[in-house]
C-alpha cells in the first residue's frame, strides 16, 4: 500500500503533538518534514528517531516554513497538516491556499484524534489569543483547587526548544529544575509561578507519557494552555479567557474560536481597564456561537513592588514577548503600570537593540517603545542583557511573570509588575470548580 506522504506545519509544540497522536507508527502515512514558523531558531533541526518512532530510524527533518512549497513539489507531498495556534482565519487559509496551489490537500486535524483522555479530572484553561490572562486564571484556579484539599498538578503546553530527547517528560517542582532543564525565559515565565505556588508541573514533548505519570501525584490535572491552542487532553471542565482589548478576535482567529465553541466557562478579562462596547461585543459573540457557555467577567488588578521606582523617571518597559509577537499586543502590564504610576517617560529602546532582539523588532516592527523579554536561546538572552545594559533610562519595570533579574543582569534600579485574576460578581470560578472540590 502507497504511504500517503504528509508536511506538518508547525512551530515546535501543537506539531510533534500531532504527530505523536496520529502519524507515529502509522503505516498508512510517510511524514516527510515539519515545517517551523514563530519561534526562532527552530528550522534546521531534526524531529529524533527515539520521539519519531520505528518508521523514521533517521528522525524527521524540520524545515523553513518559507519552504513549503519546494517540499511540496519535490517531495510529491499528499496533504499538509496545519499544526499551529493564535493566527488569524484569514492566515490559515493563505496558506491553505498556498498549499492547494502547490498541488496539495490542506488538513486540520479534530479534537477527536488529538485529545488524550486522563483518568483524573481535568480542568483546561486555553484563551481566544495570547495575552489575554490565561497564566493569572490558572493560577487563580490552581488556588481554589488547592484550598480545598487537591493536589493539583499542572500540565504546561509544550515548549520545547532544546534537546527534544530529554526533553520528552520534565518534571519542574523548584527554581533548581528550572537551572536542570536548561530553561528558555519563555518557559521559565510558565513555569516559575506555579513552582511559587507549591504546585508542580509537567511539559515536553510525548504527552501521553507526560499525562500517565502527572497521574500518578494529581487529584485535578489542570491543563494550563499556550497560545490560543486547544487541550491535548479532554477537559472535563473547559476555562476559555477572552480579552475584550481585542474584541472580535474571539470569532476570527483559529483556533480561538475553537475554543470558544467548546468552552464552559468564558472569563471576559481586563473589564476595568475595557470600553463597554468592546465588552459587550465579545459577550455577544460568545453567545452567538455557544450560548450555553457560563460567562464570567474579571479584572487583573496590577501590583508593584516599589512604584518610587517609576514616578518622574524615564523607563524602559520589559514585556512578555510572545505577547507582544504573534500576539499582536503593543502593551502589557508593565506599560500600565509605567503610566499609572507616573513615569516621567517610556524610553523607545530601538535605538540600542543587538543581536537577535533586532531581528525580533524587523520581523515585529508594531512592537514600538517597550522591550519584549525574548530568550529563546542563550544567544538571545545574551543580546537582550546587552540591550537593556546600552538603553539610557533611570529605571527598568519588569512586566514578565518572572523575576528577570534571576536570569540576566540588569545593572540599573528595576520594579517588577505582578497581577492576579479578580472575578467579579457571581457565579465565579469557586463556584464553578465546586464539583472538583467535593
Amino acid at each position: 500500500m502507497k504511504r500517503e506522504r504528509i508536511v506538518i506545519i508547525g512551530a515546535a509544540g501543537r506539531d510533534f503533538h500531532n504527530f505523536n497522536c496520529v502519524f507515529r507508527d502509522n503505516e498508512a502515512y510517510e511524514v516527510v518534514a515539519f515545517t517551523a514558523a514563530q519561534i526562532p531558531d527552530i528550522a534546521g533541526r531534526c524531529y529524533p528517531s527515539a520521539l519519531a518512532g520505528r518508521l523514521y530510524p533517521r528522525g524527521i527533518p524540520i524545515e523553513a516554513e518559507s519552504e513549503l512549497p519546494a517540499l511540496i513539489a519535490k517531495h510529491g507531498i499528499d496533504a499538509c497538516v496545519f499544526s499551529y495556534s493564535d493566527v488569524s482565519h484569514e492566515t490559515v487559509m493563505h496558506k491553505a491556499a498556498l498549499v492547494n496551489a502547490a498541488g496539495a490537500d490542506f488538513r486540520l486535524l479534530g479534537e477527536r484524534l488529538t485529545q488524550l483522555r486522563s483518568s483524573k479530572p481535568v480542568v483546561a484553561i486555553c484563551a481566544v489569543r495570547t495575552g489575554c490572562g490565561k497564566s493569572q486564571t490558572t493560577r487563580r484556579v490552581s488556588a481554589i483547587l488547592r484550598a480545598a484539599g487537591k493536589k493539583v498538578v499542572a500540565v504546561r503546553h509544550p515548549m520545547p526548544y532544546g534537546d527534544l530527547v530529554k526533553q520528552r517528560v520534565q518534571r519542574f517542582a523548584t527554581i533548581a529544575d528550572l537551572k536542570k532543564h536548561d530553561c528558555t525565559i519563555e518557559e521559565m515565565e510558565e513555569y516559575e509561578p506555579h513552582i511559587a505556588a507549591d504546585t508542580v508541573v509537567y511539559a515536553g514533548v510525548d504527552y501521553e507519557a507526560i499525562l500517565r505519570q502527572a497521574e500518578q501525584e494529581a487529584d485535578v490535572v489542570l491543563w494550563d494552555g499556550g497560545n490560543n491552542d486547544t487541550p491535548f487532553f479532554k477537559p472535563d471542565l473547559h476555562i476559555v479567557v477572552a480579552d475584550p482589548h481585542r474584541a472580535g478576535h474571539e470569532i476570527t482567529y483559529y483556533p480561538g474560536e475553537t475554543n470558544v465553541r467548546l468552552a464552559d466557562v468564558v472569563v471576559i478579562n481586563k473589564v476595568v481597564e475595557a470600553e463597554f462596547e468592546n465588552i459587550e461585543q465579545v459577550r455577544q459573540n460568545v453567545r452567538a456561537i455557544n450560548p450555553r457557555a457560563q460567562v464570567i467577567e474579571a479584572a487583573s488588578p496590577l501590583t508593584v513592588s516599589d512604584p518610587s521606582v517609576i514616578t518622574g523617571r524615564r523607563v524602559l518597559v520589559v514585556e512578555d514577548g510572545p505577547t507582544l509577537t504573534h500576539g499582536g499586543m503593543t502593551y502589557g502590564a508593565g506599560v500600565v503600570a509605567a503610566m499609572r504610576h507616573g513615569a516621567a517617560e517610556l524610553v523607545d529602546p530601538r535605538p540600542w537593540v543587538t543581536g537577535k532582539i533586532a531581528e525580533t523588532f524587523a520581523a515585529y516592527p508594531e512592537i514600538g517603545t517597550l522591550l519584549p523579554a525574548m530568550g529563546y536561546g542563550e544567544q538571545q538572552m545574551a543580546d537582550l542583557a546587552r540591550t537593556i545594559a546600552a538603553v539610557e533610562c533611570d529605571a527598568v519595570v519588569i512586566g514578565t511573570p518572572i523575576d528577570l533579574t534571576r536570569v540576566i543582569r540588569i545593572d540599573k534600579p528595576t520594579v517588577r509588575v505582578g497581577y492576579e485574576l479578580q472575578e467579579i460578581g457571581r457565579p465565579d470560578l469557586a463556584d464553578l470548580l465546586a464539583r472538583f472540590t467535593k
